[in-house]
């Protein structure tokens, strides 16, 4: 077996005096989808920009890679090939979709063991998104909430990642919009790409995650296969429900 492509080991994360992460550890291995679930506010979030740099850890490491990325800035860990796509998209807005997406371009890459990476195009990612490639010159901010979903992802992309942080793909996007998310992450996962998925609904995370961790209070409280979670109605009573 492979090493695996993210190890998170005793993680802890802070806002100022506020601790939020109390010694979080994951794995993810290559070809994987991994959702970490939670309700709002559980650590979701904060657990990815940990991971990615932007906000500072107070305890842990952070493997990615075969490479140790504990407290490099995000430029560095993206240049390493960990792609990020937030929840508020991030896209330039009064930039078309091709200008976003070149904005994202980053060279072809390798994984540990010298095999190379997907590689991936414009002309990929507009056959992977239809919806973007009936639209290449359309700025950001006239798009629909989905379609600038879809043009984050595809962005992250471009930067030809190992793997990718993907924080709720499918909050506040129409149900179609959703099922184009849930068939697009299956096609990253075919492609070798893995994913650690930031995700509050249980059966769009059935549809395409492996396993799953489950965070309350930034602590990680189950974790497991993603179909059993699928069928333990009490542990998504006690860490899930609203």
């Amino acid at each position: 077996m492979s090493a695996p492509m993210l190890t998170v080991d005793n993680l802890g994360a802070s806002y100022g005096a506020a601790q939020i992460l109390y010694g979080l550890s994951l794995e993810v291995g290559r070809g994987e989808v991994v959702a970490l679930m939670g309700r709002n506010g559980a650590g979701k979030t904060t657990t990815m920009k940990a991971i990615m740099g932007l906000m500072a850890q107070s305890c842990g490491a952070i493997h990615f890679n075969g490479t140790d990325i504990s407290g490099k800035p995000p430029f560095e860990i993206a240049r390493l090939g960990l792609g990020f796509t937030p929840e508020d998209r991030r896209i330039f807005s009064d930039l078309t979709v091709m200008e976003n997406l070149d904005i994202g371009r980053q060279p072809p890459r390798q994984f540990a063991d010298g095999v190379p990476a997907p590689v991936w195009t414009e002309a990929k990612l507009l056959k992977l998104f239809p919806n973007l490639g009936e639209m290449p010159h359309r700025p950001g901010g006239r798009m629909s909430g989905g379609e600038q979903q879809m043009l984050t992802v595809a962005r992250t992309l471009m930067g030809n990642p190992l793997l990718i942080l993907l924080d709720e793909p499918s909050e506040g996007v129409a149900p179609l919009i959703v099922e184009l998310m849930a068939n697009t992450i299956l096609e990253l996962k075919n492609a070798g790409v893995s994913i650690l998925l930031s995700e509050q609904n249980v059966h769009f995370a059935e549809l395409v995650s492996d396993r799953a961790y489950v965070l309350e209070k930034g602590q990680i409280q189950w974790s497991g296969r993603m179909a059993e979670l699928a069928d333990n109605i009490e542990i998504q009573r006690a860490y899930l429900t609203v």
